[in-house]
């Protein structure tokens, strides 16, 4: 008898082991990608959608919009944090400045870059994300996102992208270019450049009433063919913004690129302490907008990655 205890004790703590391991490899989240069409301007827009597991009757969601030259399976990392902490993340690909950039004739890259920089296809790239919102919350998956908390984020260029659905002002020929997105209830801005050609920030950024977190680093300076942004621009976006809720995370040294997935960009030991980092912080961000947030948080994030933060003012030192 005590050897059939003891086996089953055996049985029980090897069946336990295995359960634990494969919940380590098996991630809280799923996968899911569309390659969605919006009829009516004949563009495509596909999608990768990272979808928590578990039992919740509704989730937030975020959506994402990449840098130029980039994709939707492009800042995982992000995705797949908000996704295993029970926020879903749709992560657009907008095709007219998308990955297909850097292929094709070498010497026409430059003419390639310069195209997808324009206002056409700056415009687009929100009505992208109106269209990916319409098309996730009247399919069969809409039932499980909170169409009240929704939030934008983006990349560099997605940054720009970001703040015209969140309310940035543009105007032509006297009118305003309605891009501003209703559903949305923040903004989480990482390396936003100036708005190409425009030359008062605070009066296209004003409007933009939004919580935004925003995330650079010193060393975040843009340098493509025939353009140029240095760190100070992304303070300068930060400033302009009308929001009274607003945040500012600047770290030492770094680069543009290290917020995407690159590793050792910015450097091989501050790459991936600044993706951590940037991922709990957002996490935070996101949770504090959605009334799950704790006091001692942003005081804990700052005690925990201090060492790598930048000194200045409005920022978290």
């Amino acid at each position: 008898m005590k050897r059939r205890i003891f086996n089953a004790a055996l049985l029980a703590a090897s069946t336990l082991s295995a359960l634990r391991a494969w919940a380590e490899e098996s991630p809280a989240y799923e996968t899911m990608e569309f390659d969605w069409v919006d009829a009516k301007r004949q563009r495509a827009v596909p999608v990768r959608l990272y979808r928590p597991n578990g039992n919740a009757a509704t989730v937030p969601l975020v959506v994402f919009s990449h840098g130029i030259g980039g994709s939707r399976r492009g800042y995982s990392y992000l995705g797949q944090h908000w996704a295993s902490n029970g926020i879903a993340s749709l992560h657009l690909q907008h095709v007219g400045s998308d990955r297909n950039l850097w292929f094709g004739n070498p010497l026409g890259l430059v003419g390639r870059l310069q195209d997808a920089a324009q206002e056409r296809e700056a415009i687009e790239r929100p009505r992208d994300l109106r269209f990916a919102l319409d098309q996730l919350l009247a399919g069969p998956l809409g039932e499980r996102i909170d169409a009240r908390r929704i939030v934008a984020a983006g990349h560099s260029y997605g940054a720009n992208t970001t703040l015209l659905a969140g309310g940035a002002r543009v105007e032509r020929d006297g009118r305003r270019v309605e891009l501003h997105e209703e559903r949305l209830r923040a903004a989480i801005v990482l390396s936003a450049p100036p708005f190409y050609g425009e030359r008062e920030p605070a009066r296209i950024l004003g409007p933009v009433k939004l919580p935004t977190l925003h995330v650079t680093a010193t060393g975040d300076v843009i340098r493509i063919p025939g353009y140029w942004s240095g760190a100070e621009d992304r303070i300068a976006v930060f400033d302009a913004i009308g929001s009274t809720s607003k945040a500012l995370a600047v770290f030492e040294g770094g680069s543009h690129s290290m917020f995407t997935d690159r590793p050792g960009t910015g450097g091989a030991e501050l790459n991936p302490r600044v993706k951590v980092a940037t991922k709990e912080l957002s996490l935070s961000f996101l949770q504090a907008v959605f009334g799950r947030g704790s006091p001692r948080a942003l005081d804990d994030w700052v005690d925990r990655h201090r060492e790598i933060l930048a000194k200045h003012d409005g920022a978290f030192t």
